[in-house]
C-alpha cells in the first residue's frame, strides 16, 4: 500500500506540470493535454483521499470527472480538427482572431 502523502505529492507534481504546460506552450493540442493532465492529477488526489478515509465519495467524484473529461475530449478534439481544417494551424496566438 502506497502512503497517502506520496500520492498527494505525486498529484501536486502532475498538476504543476499541467499548469506549466498551459502557461508556457503555444500549441493548442499541448495545452489541451496539459488540461487533461491536471484533471488526472485531481482524480489521483480524490482517489487517494477516498482510500485514506475509506469513503466512496472520492471514487464517485473520480467517476464523474472521468465522464466529463471523456465528453470534453470528444467535443474539444472535434473543435480543434475543425479549426485546423479552416486555419491550417493550431497555434494559440492565431486563434484569438476567432471572435465573432
Amino acid at each position: 500500500m502506497v502512503p497517502t502523502n506520496y500520492l498527494i505529492i505525486l498529484s501536486a507534481v502532475l498538476f504543476l506540470i499541467g499548469v506549466a504546460g498551459v502557461l508556457v506552450r503555444r500549441n493548442v493540442l499541448v495545452v489541451y493535454m496539459s488540461i487533461e493532465l491536471m484533471l488526472n492529477a485531481a482524480n489521483l488526489a480524490f482517489a487517494a483521499f477516498a482510500s485514506a478515509f475509506g469513503a466512496l465519495d472520492g471514487q464517485i467524484a473520480v467517476f464523474f470527472v472521468m465522464t466529463v473529461a471523456a465528453a470534453e475530449v470528444a467535443v474539444g478534439l472535434a473543435i480543434l480538427v475543425t479549426i485546423f481544417r479552416t486555419r491550417q494551424s493550431v497555434d494559440v496566438d492565431s486563434l484569438h482572431q476567432l471572435k465573432g
